[in-house]
């Protein structure tokens, strides 16, 4: 049995996960964002972690314009009925969320006067 199935499960929506899966943060590139420097060997990554039993891969947009969704699409499209991809978009409260530039800095929005 691989570590993956020995990490057990959980309910996430609809589905069962295993709990352990594939943080798609460290496809991004340096400071976690852009491309990555070997994005061919990212790829590789996505396709290992899913061949070794991970179904569900955590991702989101905040690690550089589309760059961890494109290697995501690349590496497992048509996607297997098993895959949970999972993404985060922001927290609820948006005068403490930290938004990034276009270059991958951090900057925090104005907080309210209320």
């Amino acid at each position: 049995m691989s570590s993956v199935k020995k990490s057990g499960t959980y309910v996430l929506g609809d589905r069962e996960v295993y709990r352990l899966g594939y943080g798609a943060m460290q496809l991004a590139g340096p400071g976690v964002f852009g491309p990555p420097k070997d994005p061919e060997t990212a790829v590789k990554v996505l396709q290992a972690a899913v061949d070794a039993g991970v179904n569900h891969i955590d991702t989101s947009d905040f690690y550089g314009p589309h760059v961890t969704n494109q290697l995501i699409h690349k590496a497992l499209h048509p996607y297997p009925a098993s895959l949970c991809i999972v993404t985060k978009v922001s927290a609820l409260d948006p005068r403490h969320v930290t938004r990034r530039t276009d270059t991958g800095g951090g900057r925090q929005p104005a907080q309210s006067g209320s």
